[in-house]
């Protein structure tokens, strides 16, 4: 008899791992657990892991390319022992004739590698089912469902209109909940909750007895929209590559210098065809701190323009970026852009913003603390930055091919300027 409305068990999981290893086929694997074979192929489609592993005795390199590539010394990194960039596992993410191969039998059942007899030789990228990892991540999956905050960017609003003011005015979340009962309908813990998340205009600094406490041990960002990967995965990402081959990448992230909820961080933009790296300096790691920089992009650049340099953005699973709808669109509905993220724990996903992140830790070292500088100290190592020649891009400056697309004048606009050779500080003393 076929199990209904019954959530799958690890059991179950190790069964389907085993016969996967075994060739069986999705429906065979349906017809030994009772279950559906639509909800075998939902498993394994959506608890796979991927992975980057190369063959035996040959390192990963899924680029189109890589058996006739004669490229050599991509990375400028003195110390590599190969003769071309093809037997390197990370000269391609940086290589601007890169294309991406995949396996066209992933796109088929049984969906992974596992009965692959190919699979050990094989440099492509794999799909590979594992039960412990599956468990893992449905039980994380299913945690997050029922965690975040479930707001949208209307109601927010309404509700900073209501309690920022009188926050201001020095009244006790307790008394505004109290005595706003009929317009908040949220109890005061809800609303201490949404004022530590800093979705509000005013924040703990306006609560008198919060500042007095010891701070509790730090907890995980909190997620603004809670099922806010739903239809951006890094899967749905290629899918809509193959369907649009002509799209330009942004990619995003965040950078900290020294570990704190009190320090400021970087949000990075990076251009990977061009090399071009944006970096705007947040007083906090939030979500609203990300928002208020795109919002501001938009109102400089203009929709058009947006559009052409946005056109789609890949970024990681951080709580900071985990509110896209106030990002892809605007108060009325516009569709400005599109956000897909990564796999959990996969910044290789996103290699070439991961390679640029080399040069701002020349300037800005891990540990180091950022709460003295200010955006025009950001947009000064930025220029220095995209001033630095690569040899990826054919000796050129990541301003120089920035600016032959899209002209001097926008990357004006975005505080970007040519400095010298000769001048290039890439040390810690451009920002003394």
């Amino acid at each position: 008899m076929e199990k209904r409305y019954s959530r799958i068990t690890f059991g179950e999981r190790k069964h389907i791992e085993k016969s996967l290893d075994d060739n069986k086929s999705l429906t065979a694997i349906a017809k030994d657990l009772h279950r559906s074979t639509d909800t075998i192929s939902r498993e394994v489609k959506r608890n796979s892991i991927f992975k980057q592993t190369g063959g035996f005795g040959t390192v990963f390199n899924n680029c189109l390319h890589r058996d006739t590539c004669c490229e050599t010394d991509i990375c400028e990194n003195g110390d590599c022992r190969r003769t071309y960039c093809c037997g390197c596992k990370f000269c391609f993410n940086i290589c601007r004739k890169y294309e991406r191969e995949t396996c066209p039998k992933l796109q088929c059942p049984p969906y992974v590698c596992n009965g692959c007899e190919k699979r050990r030789k094989c440099t492509l990228e794999k799909a590979v089912y594992n039960a412990k990892i599956a468990d893992k991540s449905a039980f994380e999956v299913l945690s997050s469902s029922r965690s975040g905050i479930d707001l949208e960017e209307a109601e927010l609003k309404r509700l900073n209109g209501i309690v920022t003011p009188l926050l201001k005015q020095r009244q006790s979340p307790w008394h505004i909940c109290e005595t706003q009962k009929d317009l908040l309908m949220i109890s005061d813990k809800t609303l201490y909750k949404y004022i530590a998340a800093n979705l509000f205009d005013a924040s703990n600094f306006d609560l008198d007895r919060k500042l007095k406490m010891k701070p509790r041990k730090k907890k995980p960002g909190v997620k603004i929209e809670r099922a806010c990967r739903d239809g951006r995965t890094y899967r749905d990402f290629w899918d809509w590559l193959e369907k649009h081959p002509d799209t330009d990448v942004v990619q995003m992230d965040t950078v900290e210098g020294k570990k704190g909820a009190d320090q400021k961080v970087l949000l990075t933009i990076h251009f990977p065809h061009s090399e071009f790296m944006l970096a705007f300096i947040r007083d906090a790691n939030t979500a609203r701190s990300v928002t208020e920089i795109f919002n501001n992009l938009k109102a400089l650049l203009g929709f058009k323009r947006f559009r052409e340099f946005f056109d789609l953005i890949l970024t990681d699973n951080g709580s900071e970026f985990s509110n896209p709808s106030a990002i892809e669109t605007d108060e009325k509905g516009n569709l400005w852009t599109r956000i897909f993220y990564c796999d959990p724990y996969s910044s290789f996903q996103k290699g070439s913003i991961e390679a640029g992140h080399r040069l701002i830790r020349k300037v800005i070292p891990k540990g180091t603390t950022m709460n003295g500088l200010s955006q025009e100290d950001i947009s000064l190592m930025m220029c220095h930055v995209n001033s630095y020649t690569r040899k990826a891009l054919g000796k050129k400056t990541p301003f120089e091919v920035f600016t032959n697309l899209y002209g001097i004048k926008t990357a004006e606009l975005l505080g970007i300027r040519l400095i010298p050779p000769k001048e290039i500080n890439l040390t810690p003393n451009l920002l003394e």
